[in-house]
């Protein structure tokens, strides 16, 4: 019992104020998974992405929702409302468009947490190409779009937080899904061949073999590589555009090709290289066709180091 200044008075207002702020975190938790996919969808980057979860956090916590009926729309729509905020804000302080080489921050996990049997992409899962394509759309497309084709959320809950009517924000979602079926290319779901493909390329690598690394890259690839700022403000990154010139670069780069392991990027296979316990890079691929048709490479030290190598299953 809590008694109140030893008085032996039970202090129930203290203990009804405890149950309601457990159940009020508890109900919270529940849907931090949910919000934290729409927000990384939303903003490509995992770190913004945890900011908007605290910041729905806060707006929760400071909100009267006893009568909200669906608190997991409600939810939805305050993390949306975030996310568009800092997406205009992040569109109104380029001086230049996206840089073509950007690669959205990849989720990145030990290839162990597949069961072998089950070689098959989660449903929900996103693509880094998907993300890639993204980062191309003006923030309300961008939300429409990732609201209603990625977690089904009805135009009329939508248009209230892009401030359009329901038959615009319709059109705003169809036309960044135009621009997504024109630019995403397509990809085999199957970890399975996808491994077996990713195998071949870093065989090819590590050996030096420039005809076999031609072989297993599409003739149209594209290499996206984003090693962040360097000093003087300056890139090293780039993008490379065929199977002859990316097979150029991996042939440039083999000596790291023993660093590497297979990882989990995003929704297929990829590599992680580790060298003295940190990340220097991880790479995910797009297959097609038995060939590789994709690949981002994150080379950036400042998002790299927000990677665990543990969580990547290494010793």
């Amino acid at each position: 019992m809590i008694t109140n200044g030893g008085t032996g008075v039970h202090d129930e207002n203290s203990s009804t104020r405890a149950f309601d702020e457990n159940s009020s975190t508890r109900a919270f938790e529940e849907h931090r998974g949910r919000l934290r996919a729409v927000a990384y969808r939303m903003l490509g980057s995992l770190a913004e992405a945890e900011d908007a979860v605290q910041e729905t956090w806060l707006k929760y916590s400071g909100a009267d929702v006893a009568e909200v009926r669906n608190l997991g729309g409600w939810l939805t729509t305050v993390i949306s409302r975030v996310c568009l905020n800092l997406l205009r804000s992040r569109t109104a302080r380029r001086e230049q468009p996206m840089d073509e080489a950007f690669v959205p921050d990849p989720v990145v996990r030990p290839l162990s947490e597949i069961d072998p049997e089950q070689e098959v992409l989660q449903a929900d899962a996103v693509g880094l190409a998907l993300l890639v394509v993204l980062e191309t759309l003006q923030p309300a497309e961008r939300l429409a779009f990732v609201l209603h084709d990625l977690f089904a959320v009805p135009f009329d809950e939508i248009a209230p937080v892009v401030e359009r009517s329901t038959d615009a924000t319709r059109q705003l979602a169809s036309r960044a899904r135009r621009r997504v079926r024109g630019a995403t290319p397509s990809a085999d779901p199957d970890l399975g061949r996808q491994r077996k493909v990713l195998d071949a390329f870093l065989a090819a690598a590590r050996e030096g073999d420039f005809d076999a690394l031609v072989a297993v890259l599409d003739p149209d690839i594209v290499l996206r590589a984003d090693s962040g700022p360097l000093l003087g403000g300056a890139a090293a990154s780039k993008v490379v555009r065929g199977a002859r010139p990316v097979a150029e670069q991996a042939i440039t780069f083999r000596q790291f090709v023993p660093y590497g392991r297979l990882v989990l990027v995003n929704d297929g296979i990829g590599v992680a290289n580790l060298v003295d316990g940190r990340v220097q890079s991880v790479m995910g691929v797009t297959v097609a066709g038995g060939r590789i048709t994709g690949m981002y490479i994150l080379a950036d030290p400042e998002r790299l180091a927000r990677l665990d190598p543990a969580a990547l299953g290494a010793g």
